[in-house]
């Protein structure tokens, strides 16, 4: 009775088995000390109708029991990012849009065309972001594309603003960059990968990209200050972040949408000190 959380509980649930010994049950029992247990009890009867008792079965289940804790945590942060992203950001998108619109009336400037581009591309991101989160990638079109012109793009707009970070590309002049890809999907893993660069290598980080020595994918990496060991394959887990304003999705959706592709991607430790994320199981052209 002492070992188990609820001692009053556990002697009502065994006593009502033992009052009707047709039962079978099945239930989970969390312990005094933190330890979760499935049991299982069943009557045990002889082929002539003998009752011998019951047999009493525990698993102990306690990771299962807290990896489905810590998934139902993600979820909940998962529908607070949702909300955030389907009225808070977008109701301020709506108040630049429409002052935007003002503007254009009032004056004449490419200022006023670049700020349109760009609140269009964060609705584009924000649209994604959600469909993400909701539903998950889906692939669309795959055709054959370049990579350096897809990360070409997005560091066009991922580092807008950044002068002082740089993107660098291995000497691989002899060797094809051209992969099949949704080339939308592709940019988003780019944008992703090169957002976090920035986000943790802070200003002026360079950030390299280039195929893998084996021809079995390429690489993004850079000089910043890298990801902990122990940290590892955490960092593309929904909602984790070590960055205090950052939304710790942006490496699960790098890693989703190199699923969809039927692609892998790890991190590891760059050569410059930095983390080096390696996308695998690519099939490049002939």
């Amino acid at each position: 009775m002492e070992q188990v959380a609820e001692p009053e509980a556990f002697r009502v649930d065994v006593e009502a088995l033992y009052e009707d010994p047709e039962t079978t049950a099945r239930d989970e029992l969390e312990l005094a000390d933190g330890r979760v247990f499935d049991r299982y009890t069943a009557p045990v009867v002889a082929e002539d109708g003998t009752r011998f008792g019951r047999l009493w079965a525990f698993r102990d289940i306690t990771d299962q029991t807290e990896q489905k804790r810590e998934l139902a945590r993600q979820n909940e942060r998962l529908e607070e990012f949702i909300r955030v992203v389907s009225h808070d950001l977008q109701n301020p998108l709506q108040v630049a849009r429409s002052r935007l619109m003002l503007a254009h009336e009032e004056c004449d400037s490419a200022h006023l065309d670049s700020l349109d581009n760009a609140l269009q591309r964060m609705n584009d991101i924000a649209d994604d972001v959600l469909r993400l989160a909701r539903e998950g990638v889906d692939i669309g079109v795959t055709e054959p594309v370049d990579l350096r012109e897809m990360s070409d793009a997005a560091w066009t707009i991922v580092a807008d603003g950044d002068e002082a970070a740089e993107l660098r590309y291995a000497a691989d002049e002899n060797r094809e960059w051209i992969v099949e890809a949704d080339s939308d999907r592709l940019s988003g893993l780019f944008e992703n990968l090169f957002g976090n660069a920035i986000e943790h290598g802070g200003p002026g980080v360079t950030v390299s990209v280039g195929l893998l020595d084996d021809r079995t994918g390429f690489y993004v990496s850079d000089d910043g200050p890298g990801i902990p060991i122990d940290k590892g394959e955490k960092v593309f887990e929904a909602g984790y972040s070590t960055a205090e304003d950052g939304t710790g999705f942006g490496l699960r959706i790098a890693r989703q949408i190199a699923e969809v592709h039927g692609w892998e991607i790890h991190v590891t430790d760059s050569e410059d000190g930095g983390a080096r994320f390696e996308v695998t199981g690519v099939e490049f052209s002939e």
